[in-house]
């Protein structure tokens, strides 16, 4: 790894923290800094950063676009720079998409150092990576499933001597879907070594962790009485079922009328609907990219290229593009079902009014989504706002929007859609040596649970008043 010729340590002020040059950063990575126009650190990078210097280990807590990539990535180059080795950092995230943008944040302040990293996710070749990984770049970013088949089917590299394990999203790693694939990654890695976690939301988990897995770790929470930012305009529109994809397809044609060069992403529940919402607007006249798990990783990060670019106005995703995604500009969230987690909401929403900018989420709530939007509304401790729409616009539409979702439906049947994701969720059980059968009975098992639980809670809480929608 290549020093830098400025490689001096920065001098640290003797009050408040509030530039780079006051973390003792070193001059290098300040410079870079500067020519990406980043000048002053964010809250949790001025309280994470020296925390990180320091050598503890650490989690951070805070909003979607706070910073908490960089709170990470500037003390581990720093680190690195010091004493470079490979394989000296680990960093792992929930989704590809993550891991890429990880990576690139990476790459653009350490390439004056000569940075060497890598990106280790499905979807692309297992030779080609095991190749990479055999060279051990300085930082390895990766989704738990595909490192863990790495680690058990090859012996051309090791964990044994990295510095630092990082969780990014840690919330949703620490859920219990990557608990096979994280006990195979943690078992390669060394005791002694410094482990941070972020995540834009705490977790019992999270708390369990720090008392049990980490090693007197630094606690950091952003200050803040409200989940989701001011500059977010958050309303919602309540329609029956039946109706719901015209009222999106009227609010979506009104936006792009209102806003020529602005952009929208609408979130869906699942793969299927994903890909289904994403024909029929094709159908009707919107361009549009699709993003969601069951396609191929070049078309995933296709999609999200183009969309960044602002070269398609329309993303239409699944949740995984709500989780820490550095998309910008994005005008308004148009949430196609109101999420059963309300964290899940709060993340969706945090694709909007971002680093201050202004914003707008509008989610379309049936009838049996009141008792969602209630716990919503209690998490975010804001009411969301009635979204005016006209009932007379939408009835024009009905029969149009409802042939295009019939031949988009028909269309991805005739793909074999559904058939094509269950041989691959077979496939990747069987991969991890588990029977997909019995996976399946845990997973009905645990949802009747849950239903059960849903049902006795509501019984004890007593019947919910649906909003009233004005006319």
């Amino acid at each position: 790894m290549a020093a830098p010729t400025n490689g001096d340590m920065a001098s640290a002020e003797p009050s408040q923290i509030t530039t780079f040059t006051g973390l003792k950063l070193h001059k290098w990575i300040i410079d870079q800094l500067d020519t990406l126009g980043i000048k002053k650190p964010s809250p949790i990078q001025e309280n994470c950063i020296p925390v990180i210097l320091s050598g503890k280990d650490c989690i951070g807590c805070a909003k979607t676009g706070s910073g908490k990539t960089l709170a990470f990535a500037l003390p581990i180059l720093q680190k690195l720079f010091e004493d470079p080795y490979g394989i000296f950092a680990l960093v792992l995230t929930p989704t590809r998409e993550l891991a890429f943008q990880i990576s690139e944040q990476f790459k653009v302040v350490g390439k004056a150092a000569g940075l060497k990293d890598c990106v280790i996710v499905g979807g692309m070749d297992m030779v080609t990576q095991g190749q990479v990984l055999a060279e051990s770049p300085h930082v390895v970013v990766a989704t738990p499933g595909r490192l863990a088949d790495h680690l058990e089917s090859c012996n051309t590299f090791t964990l044994k001597r990295i510095r630092f394990l990082v969780l990014d999203e840690a919330d949703r790693l620490l859920e219990g879907h990557f608990n096979e694939q994280l006990k195979t990654i943690f078992a390669a890695l060394p005791k002694k070594r410094q482990t941070l976690l972020f995540s834009a939301t705490i977790t019992e988990t999270l708390e369990e962790l720090r008392n049990v897995a980490m090693t007197d770790p630094f606690f950091y929470t952003a200050p803040s009485d409200v989940v989701t930012v001011e500059e977010l305009d958050q309303r919602y529109v309540l329609m029956p079922v039946s109706v719901r994809e015209a009222y999106l397809v009227h609010i979506l044609q009104r936006f792009l009328d209102s806003m020529p060069k602005g952009s929208v992403i609408i979130f869906t529940g699942t793969c299927k609907g994903c890909q289904v919402l994403s024909i029929a607007l094709k159908s009707l006249g919107f361009p549009n990219a699709p993003l969601h798990s069951q396609m191929p990783q070049r078309d995933r990060l296709a999609s999200l290229a183009t969309f960044k670019s602002n070269t398609t106005r329309v993303l239409v995703a699944t949740d995984v593009a709500s989780r820490g995604l550095d998309i910008p500009s994005v005008e308004l969230v148009l949430n196609h079902n109101v999420p059963s987690a309300p964290k899940d909401y709060v993340h969706r929403v945090g694709r909007t009014a971002r680093a201050g900018r202004g914003g707008k989420a509008i989610t379309l709530v049936t009838q049996h989504d009141v008792h969602l939007v209630t716990t919503i509304e209690a998490l975010i401790k804001t009411k969301l706002v009635l979204q005016p729409t006209k009932e007379s616009e939408v009835l024009k539409i009905l029969t149009q929007v409802s042939v295009a979702l019939r031949e988009a439906e028909i269309r991805l049947d005739e793909q074999d859609f559904e058939e094509r994701k269950l041989i691959n969720w077979r496939k990747k059980l069987l991969l991890q040596g588990l029977d997909p059968d019995e996976v399946e009975a845990k997973r009905r098992k645990k949802q009747q649970q849950r239903r059960l639980r849903r049902e006795q809670r509501g019984k004890a809480k007593g019947p919910k008043k649906a909003p009233v929608q004005e006319t």
